[in-house]
């Protein structure tokens, strides 16, 4: 699972917005709304058999005192002396950039185990972890940024668990997406520019060998729907308007494959995330929306429609019945099982679920100033109790 939500890199210089600059800011957790009275009735425990009613117009609720707790002991203890920022998380692991006095690492997290090294990044300064897989087993996939703006060029790693060696995989300095590496079955999937525009998919054995092209088009960076690999491509080649979805197959020889239901017709839709039953994506410039669509539903429903929880919405996230998103400000979570959602972080504090992991990060105090203390919190999502069903906030 994951999203074609991430920014294109393009030639011109653009501000880097990674996981570390959503901790700008001040912030604290008594910021987060106060916990909403009452027990969450009418919700529905399975997601995927709760009518499209009643995510239709999902209201905001408050945070329930289970959420706050179970966040807080889910609290990851990092070495003294590093600071931790969240890249990504998944089913028993979280991948954060740790960084000292003289020194910058990727690490990954084990449940709460102690955190261990992918790669020691070889300017502690500019280069920056941008994104994270893990199989569970043997083999992640990492890429780093190497430089501080989002045209710079990217190299992507992959890692073995069983020798806690990484190596080189591919390197990118053209335009085109930013990484988002997938790993499923021993293969490393990734998307990179190569030119005129353009972007390419390939696919690499992460024990060595060759990488194959699957596709080249004007795209964002592929994500694992089920046992799809899924993209978003300008149809028109302009990488304007007219943008589709297409996907290959995870299985046998990566033919191009067929969406499911209405998402074939979509057009210019944005940050589309699925775990291979629930899609979820955003519709809209003016009047923004988030959209979800399950398998069995006769069409998408407008969950969340409403400002601020709107206002823009980027890098949705996707977990069992909950759907995570940022906005300028903060992070959500709309839980399809009630037709509800909350505001589940500080201020500028970044979330996201996947895999029946939810993780959120923010910053106790301002980040820049001496005395501020990172935060990031990884719970198991499929435990949390149910937000309060609307009507009864």
């Amino acid at each position: 699972m994951g999203t074609s939500g991430r920014a294109r890199r393009t030639g011109s210089t653009v501000v880097l917005l990674l996981t570390g600059a959503l901790l700008a800011g001040c912030s604290s957790a008594e910021s987060v709304p106060e916990p909403t009275t009452g027990p969450p009735t009418g919700r529905v425990t399975d997601p995927a058999s709760a009518p499209a009613s009643l995510l239709a117009g999902a209201c905001e609720v408050g945070l329930p005192d289970a959420w706050r707790s179970a966040l807080h002991k889910g609290e990851l203890r990092t070495p003294a002396g590093e600071r931790a920022v969240l890249t990504d998380t998944g089913p028993g692991w979280t991948a954060v950039q740790l960084t000292g006095a003289k020194h910058r690492r990727a690490a990954l997290m084990l449940g709460r185990g102690a955190p261990r090294t992918l790669l020691t990044l070889a300017d502690p300064v500019e280069h920056q972890l941008l994104a994270a897989d893990f199989d569970g087993r043997r083999w992640a996939a990492f890429a780093v940024l190497e430089g501080r703006t989002l045209d710079s060029p990217w190299s992507l790693y992959v890692w073995d668990a069983t020798t806690g060696k990484a190596r080189r995989l591919a390197r990118a300095d053209r335009p085109g997406p930013l990484p988002q590496p997938v790993v499923r079955a021993g293969t490393v999937h990734w998307a990179q520019g190569v030119g005129g525009g353009r972007a390419t998919v390939y696919a690499a054995p992460a024990v060595g060998g060759a990488a194959r092209a699957l596709h080249t088009g004007v795209m964002d960076a592929p994500f694992v729907a089920g046992d799809l690999l899924v993209w978003r491509e300008s149809g028109s080649g302009s990488g304007g308007s007219g943008t589709r979805l297409a996907a290959v197959s995870l299985t046998g020889a990566a033919a191009p494959a067929a969406l499911p239901g209405p998402l074939a017709a979509l057009r210019d839709l944005r940050s589309v995330v699925s775990d291979g039953t629930t899609w979820a994506w955003v519709e809209g410039e003016a009047a923004p929306r988030l959209m979800v669509w399950r398998a069995g539903d006769a069409r998408p429903v407008a969950a969340v429609a409403t400002s601020p929880a709107v206002d823009g919405m980027d890098q949705l996230r996707i977990s069992g019945r909950l759907v995570t998103w940022r906005t300028p400000e903060t992070s959500y979570a709309l839980d399809l099982g009630s037709g509800s959602y909350a505001r589940i972080t500080p201020a500028y504090g970044y979330a996201q679920a996947r895999g029946g992991a939810l993780a959120v990060a923010y910053s106790v105090g301002n980040p820049k100033t001496a005395g501020s203390r990172p935060v990031i919190q990884v719970v198991d999502a499929d435990r949390l109790p149910g937000l309060a069903a609307c009507g009864r906030r």
